[in-house]
């Protein structure tokens, strides 16, 4: 007898989409105006935790205040997280069909090179190329000037969450399949990430997957990433995860999670002071956001407010931890409050809704040429004398 997977209303698939997306988006606005800080400075700088959109840290000085960043973080702007997680969507409208690392140097780095978009932290219309960070300019140096194998061309930079912030695309056009996602995104990053910044890629779109299916759980996307990952990643996402499952709620997570990743994470207890070993490539360590991320959400139970919010108050990469427990959030079915939500849209100048209307629709293509893959696959290995087909 052949078990038949559970039906799936017609709108469960869009929905999980958008709460992904728009949750990602919601969460990379909330945790930018408090990147860098500690849990402590935030309390101090905030009068409290931070419970929604807050202004720039440093108030009307945020052009000048850190030259090497002059962007407007706060107010319910996106950052370069949501910038290249709507650019892989663009790739996906165009591919309509699963991507490799070949499709980021045809169509993804095009997009960041050629065509201006508001870019809400510089406050005008500007190349993504000027906003997105050095780890992420690495993929026009390496492939537009470069030439390198598309597939190698990860390798010599900075392995840290660069590649894996982007990845919730890949999750939820493979909705339901874990592996398929995780195997999709390690390609997708080898164009950008090697080592564990590549792992966690791979991982990451492999949760937003696991999370995306019927009866999904925080427990059963944990379980389903341990089932996949590898090396330093998979043993801290577990260390991360069993700590978070002790506590009910995120403040009083914030704490022992960051002890709990510490041993894994290369860049040191002082953010923006990185060690020497920082951002080497390991097969003993973790990019820190991926493993916080998912802590977060298990300890949230699910919950998208407080998910997000404790990633927000973890500090540290905090807009990259809160656009994966956004995303993940989302996708287990528990969106971004309509109001946050608006806010952000607004403020980013965003329909943050359309990006998840264009991937939906390719979801639903993509599945549909995968299905005729298969039975073709089915079909040509029953001629050779294999097992027949369950239909």
């Amino acid at each position: 007898m052949v078990n038949k997977p559970a039906e799936i209303p017609g709108e469960a698939l869009d929905d999980r989409i958008t709460a992904a997306l728009v949750g990602a988006a919601v969460g990379d606005a909330l945790g930018g105006p408090v990147e860098g800080y500690s849990p402590d400075q935030i309390l101090e700088r905030h009068g409290g935790r931070v419970h929604g959109v807050v202004g720039p840290w440093n108030g009307d000085a945020w052009r000048t205040a850190r030259p090497l960043a002059p962007y407007h973080k706060g107010d319910g702007h996106v950052t370069d997280d949501t910038l290249m997680t709507h650019a892989l969507v663009r790739v996906y409208a165009r591919v309509r069909d699963h991507l490799d690392a070949y499709a980021v140097a045809d169509h993804l780095v095009p997009d960041l090179m050629t065509t201006p978009r508001w870019i809400p932290e510089l406050e005008a219309e500007a190349l993504p190329l000027q906003r997105i960070f050095l780890a992420e300019k690495w993929l026009v140096a390496r492939l537009h000037y470069g030439h390198v194998d598309p597939r190698e061309a990860g390798v010599g930079n900075i392995v840290n969450c660069g590649a894996a912030m982007y990845m919730a695309p890949v999750g939820l056009v493979n909705a339901a399949h874990p592996r398929a996602a995780y195997a999709e995104a390690l390609d997708v990053a080898g164009a950008h990430q090697s080592s564990y910044g590549r792992e966690a890629a791979g991982v990451f779109a492999a949760a937003v997957a696991a999370a995306c299916a019927p009866g999904a759980t925080p427990e059963s996307v944990v379980g389903a990433c341990l089932a996949l990952a590898k090396d330093g990643t998979r043993t801290a996402v577990e260390r991360v995860c069993e700590v978070a499952a002790r506590h009910t709620d995120t403040e009083s997570a914030l704490r022992p999670l960051r002890e709990a990743v510490a041993p894994y994470d290369t860049v040191g207890p002082d953010y923006r002071a990185p060690s020497l070993g920082a951002r080497r490539p390991s097969r003993l360590h973790a990019i820190e956001e991926l493993p916080v991320a998912l802590g977060m959400v298990v300890a949230a139970g699910g919950d998208y407010r407080q998910a997000v919010l404790g990633a927000v108050n973890y500090g540290r990469d905090c807009d990259s931890i809160a656009t994966m427990a956004g995303a993940l959030a989302g996708a287990l079915g528990s969106p971004a409050p309509e109001e946050w939500a608006k806010q952000v849209g607004e403020a980013s100048r965003l329909d943050l809704e359309e990006p998840a209307r264009t991937l939906t629709g390719v979801a639903r293509e993509v599945f549909a040429r995968d299905v005729e893959r298969r039975r073709a696959h089915e079909a040509a290995f029953t001629t050779l004398g294999g097992a027949r087909c369950s239909a």
